[in-house]
């Protein structure tokens, strides 16, 4: 398609860029915890329903609530505004200016590393779990970023310091999420199902707001309440097929060359006898939401995850072969994709996974009628202000005038301060939620 004279298309242009962004806002909104809260939880007569599952409150000596991830507050905002203020429990979520809930104890944990805090929640957690009983009941709120929020090495000789080191060769090493969390579980006293261990026998029950693949939601904060599909082989051939252990400092790297790592509770095991897991929100939530929105704006939508856990690269080449394909079949067209992509970040500058692949985008489609925005849920994309940010076919020529390169931004990891330039990074700040990366590509 052409682009007509520059007038016209800037005013398309503006047009489309305000669209996406209203897409990406939309399925943010449609996401909401309250929300999802509101759907699958409620409590009548002391009688608490979590999807399919009864339990009688009054029938249990004690009840706690463990929450963590990006979205611990908000989860248990949520719970008490369905079942009340009857509740105790131990929250681990990032900064927070909210007002703290009466009954709960808070860990400010960290993101994406582990912090003091993330160790003291850890032993805290794992210390009120072994003091429950069978007459017990502990509902577990769990969602995305809990991985580093709450910790505590399997080893003593695994110090803060070696153990941040290592999330760091992990999260740099171009590995997906679920090859990372894999190691995290078996290095871990709190992840991989050893959460359940600790509470067992009370009745558990597990509500997720998920930031992982559909299909491994044990990935989901390292799944710490969930048996393991993982396994210590999986752990040494991941750490072998990214050359980890050199990068790993001395007290894990020894544990993968002794190969002494502990298996995690696996399927099947008593631990989990009395456990239910249940997920009030994922990234289908969010593709779907921005699916039937753009529909509702006159566009051809469709929803192609093909290129989750893709290098960034691959998943740009990929996702805009088959843009192209739908425009030639309908005027206006809109492709939703979810799930994250990967950068293996050589040299760091200020930036994150989505920015880099819009950026890379924004190369391919010069002069094009085509926008496409990328976006985290949480708000945060790598170690920008940013949620990510939005391309079109003017983005190269305008970066240009800007003084920017953008194969230089892009070899340098530095997408951040081009974006902001630009005014086209997106900025949302901590959405208390994260259910993982939306892609937004239109073309017409």
């Amino acid at each position: 398609m052409s682009a007509g004279t520059p007038n016209a298309h800037h005013t398309l242009a503006d047009e489309m860029r305000d669209k996406a962004k209203h897409l990406f806002q939309h399925a943010l909104a449609e996401a909401n915890v309250d929300k999802a809260f509101r759907r699958h939880v409620s409590c009548e007569r002391g009688v608490l329903r979590v999807c399919e599952d009864l339990y009688d409150l009054s029938s249990y000596g004690r009840i706690f609530v463990v929450s963590i991830g990006k979205a611990a507050h908000a989860m248990v905002e949520a719970l008490q505004s369905q079942a009340g203020s009857r509740f105790e429990g131990t929250i681990a979520g990032p900064e927070s200016d909210a007002p703290q809930l009466r009954g709960f104890r808070y860990f400010r944990g960290g993101h994406p590393l582990p912090n003091q805090e993330s160790i003291h929640a850890g032993q805290a957690i794992l210390t009120s779990l072994g003091a429950l009983d069978p007459a017990s009941l502990v509902i577990f709120l769990l969602s995305g970023g809990g991985s580093s929020m709450v910790e505590k090495p399997i080893d003593d000789e695994i110090s803060l310091s070696d153990l941040i080191s290592t999330y760091e060769a992990l999260v740099l090493s171009g590995a997906p999420i679920a090859e990372i969390n894999a190691i995290r579980k078996h290095l871990s006293a709190t992840k991989g199902g050893r959460l359940a261990a600790a509470g067992y026998p009370a009745q558990q029950v597990s509500l997720l707001v998920s930031d992982v693949p559909d299909n491994t939601l044990d990935a989901l904060a390292s799944g710490p309440t969930m048996p393991d599909s993982t396994s210590i082989e999986d752990c040494y051939a991941i750490a072998a097929k990214y050359g980890l252990p050199e990068r790993f400092p001395p007290s894990v790297r020894e544990l993968f060359q002794r190969r002494a790592l502990d298996e995690t509770p696996k399927s099947g095991d008593p631990e989990f006898s009395r456990s239910r897991w249940w997920t009030m929100l994922s990234n289908a939530t969010v593709t779907e939401a921005a699916k039937a929105e753009a529909e509702r704006l006159g566009f051809h939508a469709e929803v192609d995850n093909t290129c989750d856990d893709s290098d960034y690269l691959r998943a740009r080449d990929y996702l805009l072969g088959r843009l192209r394909g739908l425009r030639e079949k309908f005027e206006r067209v809109c492709l939703i994709s979810g799930g994250e992509i990967t950068v293996k970040v050589t040299n760091g500058g200020v930036g994150g996974r989505n920015q880099q692949f819009t950026l890379s985008c924004a190369e391919k489609i010069a002069g094009e009628n085509i926008t496409i925005l990328s976006a985290g849920t949480d708000g945060i994309d790598g170690n920008s202000p940013a949620a990510g940010a939005i391309v079109d076919g003017t983005t190269v020529v305008r970066a240009q005038k800007r003084g920017f390169k953008s194969e230089e931004c892009l070899a340098t990891f530095k997408s951040y301060p081009l974006f902001q330039a630009l005014g086209d990074a997106i900025v949302t700040g901590h959405t208390g939620n994260n259910l993982r990366d939306l892609r937004v590509l239109l073309a017409y």
